[in-house]
């Protein structure tokens, strides 16, 4: 989902118990890139807190759609709502 000057990205792995691999990378090394419309941009990943979080994966929820929802319902940990800024390199 694009956010303003950003792009949001939820960490569902389907609902599993365990974090998806991109994630747990992200986490050790935030630097990464994306291709959007054929065109690799690099971007720096930030994991969102409580309430920005929130409301952030409601409009994301709205937006992606409700899977979401019973992705969260099955499993304990709380998923991650990653915000993907664009850097220079």
């Amino acid at each position: 989902m694009v956010d303003g000057d950003r792009w949001i990205v939820v960490g569902s792995n389907a609902g599993e118990d365990q974090h998806p691999a991109w994630w747990l990378n992200l986490l050790s090394e935030p630097t990464a890139t994306i291709v959007v419309s054929g065109a690799s941009l690099p971007v720096t990943a930030h994991e969102l807190e409580e309430p920005e979080r929130a409301e952030v994966f409601s409009r994301f929820v709205s937006e992606v759609g409700e899977s979401y929802l019973e992705y969260q319902q099955r499993t304990t940990r709380r998923l991650p709502v990653v915000a993907l800024t664009r850097t220079t390199m």
